[in-house]
């Protein structure tokens, strides 16, 4: 694989992080560019090890991960953004605002939209590819594309006030039924 096609790959992948740390920078009061890198490096690390793992176990049980694997990012996306939902319905007052994520909650999202990248992982087992050179690209770009969308919704959630945190739940349920429904030929 050319650099070029490496590096359409590894933005390809980033979107879904870029989508949902948009969200996350909305829900956010305020977000300082760390938080921004931080989250872009747990996005990142991740993104960037997950398609290590596809590509290890590819030749052994492509049929398996590639028959589950929309289903489990579809479930944890979905879970987690009626969580977001439900926080963003609550009525509490907006000075309650968190100033970071926890580490975990970045880490169970950052598996959830990083499933795609162990499957490309897995076809990318069949390939003539340096598989650390494009786990590095697709981490890399992540990193990027997640601390930006963090710091677009930086500006994006006073904007929208309360709303912010339900947006970024229904971006996550999208994203997991986006996931679902290429998946099952929906969407070409």
């Amino acid at each position: 694989m050319n650099l070029s096609a490496t590096l359409i790959l590894a933005f390809g992948m980033s979107m879904d992080a870029f989508a949902a740390s948009i969200g996350k920078g909305a829900t956010l009061h305020q977000p300082r560019f760390r938080e921004a890198i931080r989250t872009g490096l747990i996005f990142g690390i991740i993104e960037a090890i997950t398609p290590l793992i596809g590509w290890g176990i590819g030749l052994f049980a492509s049929q398996y991960i590639m028959e589950w694997d929309h289903w489990v990012a579809f479930s944890l996306l979905f879970i987690l953004g009626v969580r977001m939902i439900v926080e963003g319905a609550k009525n509490k007052p907006e000075e309650e605002k968190v100033n970071r994520h926890g580490f975990w909650v970045l880490v169970a999202t950052a598996i959830a939209t990083s499933l795609d990248a162990m499957a490309i992982g897995v076809g990318l087992a069949f390939l003539q590819v340096n598989i650390l050179h494009t786990a590095m690209a697709i981490g890399m770009a992540t990193m990027i594309m997640a601390t930006l969308g963090m710091m677009v919704g930086r500006y994006i959630g006073p904007l929208l006030g309360k709303r912010a945190e339900i947006l970024g739940g229904v971006v996550l349920i999208g994203i997991g039924f986006n996931i679902l429904l290429e998946h099952l030929g929906y969407l070409a």
